[in-house]
């Protein structure tokens, strides 16, 4: 199937929605609560691991979450005992992610930043510049995270080694490396010509219309296949249409019917 998609109708797009006045409703507005590095990329990573189900849900949930932490997620951290970390979050629920996964994962976060400093530094720590993308650096990193965790997994931290798309994850890492008017870019020195697709059955549906994706179904390899077609037209940047084309079917003025058919007319 041959793509009908052009750089001109991909960029028009992107210049429509990537700016601010878009934001809402996102998770990633969560990360602009906050001025500190340290105290953004732990919020990012919490808004990114409760993206799934309805919208309006999972910002309740994200913003009952940074409420329990306070005025600054990185200080609570690193003042509280693991044991009371995971009794602050008692009776939290998100669909299926309860109170005690999100201690779970908060005090690997813990345990990363006083081992490297930093999430960034725990990340950085395994990039190669000779892996083609940045999955073998996120593989290690959920890891790490995932400690708490037994046999080191969990939903909230998908890893690449199990096949998945690991949309949420790699929406982390497009947030903390990307920087323009929707992307805060927090974790500075990182390029992002290696960011993969944030992959959900939306996404997967428009790539599959507009010929980018031919896989049925919206795993890793169907990520990897929208991530190279987007490179046709940004190959050091190729996650920048990301959130332009999720304001499809979100925004009333943009039908994503109608985007579809002039792609692929």
């Amino acid at each position: 199937m041959k793509s009908g998609v052009t750089k001109e109708k991909i960029e028009a797009l992107y210049r429509k929605y990537n700016r601010k006045e878009f934001l809402h409703p996102d998770p990633l507005e969560f990360i602009y609560r906050y001025d500190d590095v340290r105290d953004r990329e732990i919020a990012g990573l919490i808004a990114s691991a409760l993206a799934y189900g309805r919208v309006r849900q999972i910002l309740k949930s994200v913003s009952e979450v940074l409420d329990r932490m306070g005025a600054s997620p990185y200080r609570l951290l690193i003042e509280t005992r693991e044991e009371k970390i995971e009794k602050r979050f008692a009776g939290f629920k998100h669909r299926f992610t309860t109170g005690d996964d999100i201690g779970r994962m908060l005090i690997g976060v813990k345990r990363a930043i006083e081992e490297f400093g930093s999430l960034r530094d725990c990340f950085v720590e395994n990039i190669s510049h000779n892996d083609d993308n940045i999955l073998p650096a996120l593989s290690e990193f959920t890891r790490r995270l995932a400690v708490r965790f037994d046999n080191n997994r969990s939903y909230l931290l998908p890893s690449p080694k199990n096949g998945s798309a690991c949309k949420r994850m790699n929406l982390y890492l497009k947030w903390m490396i990307r920087n323009d008017d929707i992307d805060p870019g927090v974790w500075k020195g990182i390029s992002p010509a290696k960011l993969i697709v944030p992959l959900d059955t939306h996404m997967h549906r428009i790539g599959r219309a507009i010929g980018l994706i031919k896989g049925k179904t919206a795993n890793l390899a169907a990520a990897l296949e929208m991530t190279e077609g987007f490179r046709r037209f940004s190959p050091e940047d190729p996650t920048k249409y990301d959130f332009a084309i999720t304001r499809l079917g979100i925004r009333e003025d943009e039908d994503p019917a109608e985007f579809i058919s002039r792609c692929i007319s």
